[in-house]
């Protein structure tokens, strides 16, 4: 479908307006193993595009508070991200959505839903640690749906692994061709400032106090870099050309196809390098384009409004205890009060309630375009993966669920409270906080949560209590594998020792086995029954 048109009279090409919109679009996310400081750079981004006046990045750090991204009790008090945050804001003629992802490993899904909605990642490294284990995996997400990175080696500042180590590292484990924008000026732990790779000046950063505002930069000459910095600087210089000789300078295609990854070096604390990577997201990152749908058909920006849910929150205000559903902006234009159909049962959905959302901050939102991420409020009828539309309709792709590997059955601690109990179990289970399972023999006052990990549970226990006056027990299950399986296999998996069929509220069965020496066991004995993997396990 052409996105734009001539107007015969003038013979000028005129542009639809949610097609100019979309082009002044990056949406993002940070990816990054827990403790990478993937909220601190997300805070610190927003402060160089002067949303805040002062960063409250680190916990713990005298004068610094909480990331405006961490907004629940829970966050703050383990000073971890444990929930994805939308963030909006303008820095020069863009306009960033940026999506803050989970810090902790446990929260894998979470970070998956919101790789659905973005168009390129920051990964964020840590200059000391290199390439984690959660770092790779949610590198292979990307990699998977063909994302563009854009590697940020972070807390430079601090003593760390060889800047040329780093490059082979990136290489050697994810395949990508590094391509440095920017080298540091001063070894890992004397962080003075970078040498930019495309002009060969100098870009000197100054500390500030705590590292709470905006850190004062100044623009030498090479010249003047090696009278001010001496051997630090002629060693970046050295450095930065063996790089230039083996070819590994910046290749645009190579990016937006992702097999080659833009490179700096900063210190996310200390606001060194931020202005470098928000003016490298503005300038490499792609804008909105076609989305695939279901049946992979190219879904055109200039189509008719669309949008998909990628993730569902209630508890952000506590006055009102509304629900909130993030959906990305696919094609078209949004505007509050519009009338849209949910794709999955063709039932009209009202959106007159529609906000911006920075971390719990809300504002109303009159009009939004391709890229962009709105909150809808109230979006009862609205789960993870629904496509809303209007005229032309379309389906996008379901996001799916992470197989889970622990299990453990909710009980109310006051029986009298079997009402906020229930309701509060179907707000976690629509969130994806964890998974919901239910079978005839457990019953509803007893379900059993399946979480990737641990740790779900206890932002379960804390919402339950907190949130829906109705503290829970859990006692936990003895599985630790999860395959589906359909009604045949239900009836003759009934009886087996070590083995349950529990139904997902999707109507999925899942067969759970207590290990896989169990799972292996059980398919010798019943190799024509239905056991499937589930569609995404990490």
């Amino acid at each position: 479908m052409s996105t734009t048109s001539t107007v015969p009279a003038t013979g000028r090409t005129v542009v639809p307006e949610s097609v100019g919109q979309a082009r002044r679009r990056r949406s993002f996310a940070v990816i990054s193993h827990p403790d990478a400081g993937k909220s601190t750079i997300t805070e610190a981004l927003a402060l160089h595009a002067k949303v805040l006046n002062r960063a409250g990045a680190v916990h713990g750090k005298d004068g610094r508070g909480g990331t405006v991204s961490d907004w629940m009790d829970i966050e703050r008090e383990r000073g971890i991200s444990i929930t994805s945050a939308a963030l909006q804001f303008t820095y020069r003629d863009a306009v960033i959505n940026l999506v803050d992802t989970p810090g902790h490993a446990d929260f894998s899904e979470d970070t998956y839903r919101v790789l659905s909605a973005v168009d390129a990642a920051v990964m964020l490294v840590d200059a000391a640690k290199g390439l984690e284990v959660q770092t790779m995996k949610l590198f292979e997400v990307c990699k998977h749906r063909n994302i563009p990175i854009i590697t940020v080696i972070n807390k430079w500042d601090r003593p760390g692994k060889e800047a040329l180590d780093l490059m082979d590292e990136i290489h050697e484990r994810t395949g990508l061709q590094p391509a440095p924008l920017n080298w540091p000026v001063g070894v890992a732990g004397d962080f003075r400032g970078v040498l930019d790779m495309a002009t060969g000046d100098y870009l000197k950063f100054t500390r500030t106090d705590g590292g709470a505002t905006v850190a004062p930069e100044d623009h030498l000459s090479a010249e003047e870099a090696e009278g001010l910095e001496g051997g630090a600087w002629l060693r970046a210089v050295e450095e930065s050309d063996l790089i230039v000789a083996t070819g590994a300078g910046h290749d645009p295609e190579g990016f937006l196809a992702a097999t080659s990854t833009p490179v700096m070096f900063g210190s996310a604390v200390l606001n060194f390098g931020v202005r470098f990577l928000l003016d490298t997201l503005v300038d490499l990152a792609p804008a909105p384009g076609a989305r695939p749908d279901a049946d992979g058909r190219p879904r055109e920006i200039d189509s008719p409004f669309s949008a998909f849910v990628f993730k569902v929150q209630a508890g952000m205000d506590v006055a009102h205890r509304d629900r909130l559903a993030f959906v990305r902006v696919c094609s078209g234009t949004f505007e509050r009060g519009m009338v849209v159909t949910h794709s999955g049962t063709n039932r009209p959905f009202a959106t007159k309630y529609a906000q911006q959302v920075m971390g719990r901050e809300r504002t109303s939102i009159d009009r939004a375009f391709p890229g962009d991420v709105v909150g809808l409020v109230n979006a009862n009828a609205l789960r993870v993966g629904d496509t809303l539309y209007v005229e032309r309709p379309v389906t996008f792709p379901p996001i799916p669920s992470f197989s889970p590997e622990h299990f453990a059955v909710a009980r109310a601690k006051d029986s009298s409270r079997y009402k906020q109990f229930r309701r509060g179990i179907e707000q976690l289970d629509h969130e994806g906080v964890v998974q919901v399972l239910r079978s005839d023999l457990r019953g509803d006052q007893a379900p059993v949560l399946a979480a990737v990990g641990p740790m779900q549970f206890e932002v379960a226990e804390h919402r339950m209590a907190g949130e829906f006056n109705s503290p829970i027990s859990l006692d936990r299950l003895g599985y630790s594998l999860a395959r589906r399986t359909d009604a045949d296999g239900r009836d003759r998996l009934r009886g087996q020792r070590a083995v349950e069929v529990l139904s997902r509220s999707d109507g999925v069965l899942l067969a759970v086995f207590s290990d896989r020496w169990r799972l292996q066991s059980v398919e010798r004995g019943l190799a024509d029954i239905l056991l499937a993997p589930l569609v995404v396990s990490m």
